[in-house]
């Protein structure tokens, strides 16, 4: 257990291994949010790039596979793992979640693989 709420970055394939299929990206956004839930309900924080770096490509007028998206996308997957206390590393080859547990892990944070593993917070704090 732990006494305070980890703002927790998952991690995983979103454009890896799609050849840019939007249905194949949405699909890998999907299991990147179904990861949130267990991670919430531990009284953490849940947080993915693609949360935070797709609004701003919608708001540039850009799109996840445009000209501009490693603009976009890139910088903040650099930025992100340094405002977090913990990753999640979901299953799947993804230089960029690769790239997150190498931060995370200079960084001294906990990296978990499953979200079992992720510790609760006690439960007075999680309600």
């Amino acid at each position: 257990m732990t006494d305070k709420p980890l703002l927790t970055l998952i991690a995983g394939p979103y454009r890896s291994g799609t050849d840019g299929d939007p249905q194949a990206m949405t699909a890998n956004l999907t299991r990147l949010e179904t990861a949130a839930w267990p991670v919430l309900t531990a009284g953490h924080l849940p947080v993915t790039g693609e949360w935070t770096a797709l609004p701003v490509l919608r708001s540039a007028g850009a799109g996840p596979t445009g000209p501009l998206a490693d603009q976009v996308l890139h910088p903040a997957a650099d930025r992100l793992p340094a405002h977090c206390d913990a990753v999640l590393r979901l299953p799947g080859e993804s230089a960029g979640a690769d790239q997150d547990v190498a931060t995370a892990r200079r960084r001294g944070l906990s990296v978990h693989h499953h979200a079992a593993e992720i510790p609760r917070r006690t439960p007075q704090e999680t309600t």
